[in-house]
């Protein structure tokens, strides 16, 4: 955790040193964000639309239906966006960012960086970096809406609940808190997934043996730590 901090403190400080390479960075941002983009699409529909499903079912029970609306939109909005998102983005793009800075590293390329004067902080980094702070959020923005989309199908062209109170019932109890407190949430683990997948692919060793063991670590420790700094983050965020 020490080195992973020292690693963001380097970062921050060579990110505001010009130039930025804004062709890597632009790069970067495809791999993270438009490649990532059909399976978070997907994973979101269905998870509005089972949520749908599932607070018909319970709050039919007491006659409330109509609350269906709100709590597919808070739930989307202010946890599942985000964190299903970052754990999309984790075993993907992280993967990949960890094979792909541990072959340099095993084949000694980052080394032929330093040698010829270029920072590998800056080169390398930093584009993941940008990459997963902006990508993240960018990304949980779709999928809070193709969720409530979701949920909006299963409750209102499936079930058949009235579309006017869904939609009344939606914006009323929905609040612009949850909204940018779940995307502070997709800001926090977009800068994780990229500083760890970073750090692992930056220290792997053993040839393609340790490759692979940094890019399983990378996607372990990552989704472990969007898990637990969830429970930290939405007690400060959303705590009354």
């Amino acid at each position: 955790m020490g080195r992973v901090m020292l690693l963001l403190c380097e970062t921050i400080l060579w990110m505001f040193r010009p130039p930025l390479n804004l062709k890597n960075i632009l790069k970067q941002m495809q791999e993270v964000g438009v490649s990532s983009l059909p399976v978070v699409l997907i994973t979101a529909t269905f998870t509005g639309m089972v949520l749908a499903l599932q607070s018909y079912t319970g709050f039919k029970r007491f006659g409330a239906e109509g609350l269906m609306g709100s709590v597919v939109a808070l739930s989307m909005t202010r946890e599942l966006g985000p964190v299903l998102t970052s754990l999309i983005v984790a075993g993907r793009a992280g993967a990949a960012m960890a094979a792909e800075l541990g072959t340099m590293k095993v084949t000694e390329q980052i080394d032929a960086l330093a040698t010829m004067a270029a920072n590998p902080t800056k080169h390398l980094i930093v584009p993941r970096f940008l990459a997963g702070l902006f990508m993240l959020p960018s990304l949980t923005v779709l999928a809070d809406m193709v969720g409530i989309i979701g949920g909006y199908f299963v409750g209102v062209v499936l079930l058949g609940t009235n579309p006017t109170t869904y939609v009344k019932r939606t914006i009323d109890y929905l609040e612009l808190s949850d909204i940018y407190n779940g995307l502070i949430k997709a800001c926090f683990f977009g800068m994780a997934i990229a500083l760890i997948s970073c750090y692992k692919g930056f220290t792997a060793e053993g040839g393609a043996e340790g490759v692979g063991k940094a890019t399983t670590g990378a996607v372990v420790i990552s989704s472990m730590t969007i898990l637990i700094s969830d429970y930290f983050l939405t007690a400060w965020l959303f705590g009354e």
